[in-house]
């Protein structure tokens, strides 16, 4: 049975309790900060102007987000491969979705608003690292701010041990590109991707 309308969700799911509902803030407040200031990692969602969606990870050093007030966040751009999916679809449409993680911690936070891509000068220094500068820096104008609860982490053991897995006991990502591409090369894919990570992370 497909659902379709909100009245069919609502029928399976029920109405949500008020202290859920009330938890949604219209900006960040101290834990919120505080959160963002340890994550090293997040999950931005996007999705262009028909409503295609993507989602990109960004990653750094804890702190590497800034939260100059309340109602701002900022994202530098790290080098990566250039098809700039988000960045196309933040143009297009410029609501993103984000969810910070803290290594250990079981809850996340959701950030949820409006998003532009800023490549200033004297803002991009403020993130150089390694001496080097990101290519943009992304502002989010925060509407939305909530915790989430760690269901989902618990249930996927994701800071444990349950399902960790070995990078050696894994294909790595040069076979995995050769078995999908024809002509590459795993090892020398493999090669060029352990130098990229060793020399081209900023």
């Amino acid at each position: 049975m497909s659902i379709n309308s909100l009245e069919e969700l609502r029928a399976i799911y029920g109405e949500p309790k008020e202290a859920v509902l009330k938890k949604i803030l219209p900006s960040l407040e101290d834990h919120g900060k505080n959160f963002i200031a340890r994550s090293p990692f997040l999950i931005m969602s996007t999705s262009d102007k028909n409503g295609r969606a993507d989602a990109s990870p960004k990653g750094d050093m804890a702190g590497f987000v800034l939260v100059p007030d309340n109602q701002t966040i900022l994202i530098p751009d790290r080098i990566g491969n250039n098809i700039t999916d988000s960045l196309r679809n933040i143009i297009e449409n410029p609501e993103v979705g984000l969810i910070f993680f803290i290594p250990g911690i079981r809850e996340t936070l959701r950030v949820n608003g409006p998003c532009e891509i800023l490549a200033d000068a004297d803002l991009l220094d403020r993130f150089k690292e390694k001496g080097k500068t990101p290519r943009t820096v992304l502002k989010v104008t925060v509407r939305e701010a909530y915790m989430h609860c760690g269901k989902a982490i618990i249930r996927s053991d994701l800071w444990g041990e349950t399902h960790k897995v070995s990078q050696k006991d894994f294909p790595s990502l040069g076979k995995i590109l050769a078995d999908q591409i024809a002509g590459l090369d795993s090892l020398e894919l493999d090669e060029s991707l352990e130098k990229s990570y060793s020399e081209r992370l900023y």
